[in-house]
């Protein structure tokens, strides 16, 4: 059996998506897809198309998220949940070093073994912009992280466009999405009309390409491949938020003593759980623990939020005191002098820290409101 022409896109039927999986597998890789567990979807390890949340979809507003019933066997109705890509290629906590008590004095071990054969599966444009934003920040440069450069170097990438957005996305304002553009192995778009369910997979790079020339699946047709193209473009219209992004940097640099500052304030409790659900928020901590007889120590790296007042403090106190000094570094520092440094928004629009607020902030509506002169905020409310 002769295979698919080289870079057409292929139309895979589930059972050719399980054989996709099942050589991911023969080949050393952990699959890793979202999955439903309790009363969310969690990225975790799969093993086959069976683990994933199949007819389930997501609804997502400020400090509201639950899953509801979907699409009669639709595999990626669900966005996403409050956990991203990042924690499997940056970890919560990780040993730097660990130094061990010899005979001729103190070895030094250190985490230089290959990182394990990782494929996401699944991950939406927000999150793959994300993915490209952390790979300026932690691979490259003289500060690159070598545990995110190798993590990446392992990692293959099967991302799906979105087909519908959630109440709070706002990617196309970002120019994140809803649509996958680069940054991928292989693209897989879900088609669901009717009694007609497939797949059309196109590779993105020379990895994926060989990975699909195995599958063995046909090509897809010229109104499939039409059908795959349009479905962001649907998504796109129906955005659940907005953001202006001209010129919001320039007004948030000008306004330090905006008094929409003092407002967030008073309602924003400081928890850190926008941190913690961003895809792109890389803020740490480094402490070294030793054992009590001496022994051995090792330098220990957690994820931290820049929400703490600790996380700023130096000799004397804290450089950020206060609720409305923090909330300002953060918000700031997103969607203005990120650029500075990295050449682009820390923020991909996918809505994470709206959904998982607890005080039902909206990221879009504070910087809309900066983004205004003073005056015509207090006229706005």
């Amino acid at each position: 059996m002769s295979g698919p022409e080289p870079g057409r896109p292929l139309a895979l039927e589930r059972s050719d998506l399980d054989r996709l999986l099942e050589t991911l597998r023969n080949e050393g890789y952990t699959i890793l897809g979202p999955r439903r567990r309790d009363a969310a979807v969690v990225i975790d390890e799969i093993e086959s198309t069976a683990d994933l949340p199949s007819g389930w979809t997501d609804e997502q507003e400020r400090g509201t998220y639950r899953l509801s019933p979907g699409r009669e066997g639709e595999l990626f109705g669900v966005r996403h949940g409050a956990g991203s890509w990042k924690r499997f290629l940056h970890p919560p906590v990780c040993t730097l070093w660990r130094a061990r008590r010899g005979e001729h004095g103190f070895e030094i071990e250190t985490a230089s073994e290959a990182p394990p054969l990782l494929a996401l599966l699944g991950v939406r444009a927000c999150d793959l912009a994300a993915l490209g934003v952390l790979d300026r920040v932690l691979g490259a440069g003289d500060a690159r992280d070598p545990g995110w450069v190798r993590a990446r170097a392992g990692a293959l990438v099967i991302a799906v466009p979105c087909g519908a957005a959630g109440g709070t996305c706002f990617c196309a304002s970002m120019g994140t999405g809803p649509g996958v553009e680069s940054g991928h192995d292989i693209r897989l778009t879900e088609l669901l009309e009717g009694a007609m369910h497939r797949f059309v997979a196109e590779a993105g790079s020379e990895r994926g390409a060989a990975l699909l020339a195995r599958v063995q699946a046909r090509p897809a047709s010229e109104a499939e491949q039409a059908a795959a193209a349009e479905l962001p473009v649907r998504a796109a219209r129906r955005m659940g938020r907005a953001l202006e992004v001209r010129g919001l940097a320039e007004s948030l640099v000008r306004s330090p003593e905006h008094p929409r500052w003092d407002d967030v304030a008073l309602r924003c409790l400081s928890c850190g759980n926008c941190t913690l659900s961003c895809p792109t928020c890389f803020c740490h901590t480094v402490s070294d623990v030793a054992s009590l007889d001496g022994s051995t120590a090792e330098r220990v790296r957690a994820w931290d939020t820049c929400f703490s007042s600790e996380f700023s403090y130096i000799h004397g106190g804290s450089v950020r005191p206060s609720v409305r000094a923090r909330y300002r570094q953060w918000l700031t520092h997103k969607f203005a002098h990120w650029h500075a440094q990295f050449g682009s928004s820390g923020c991909v629009g996918c809505g994470r820290c709206i959904t998982w607020c607890p005080a039902r902030i909206d990221i879009t509506e504070e910087a809309g409101e900066l983004s205004r002169p003073a005056e015509a905020t207090h006229a706005h409310a």
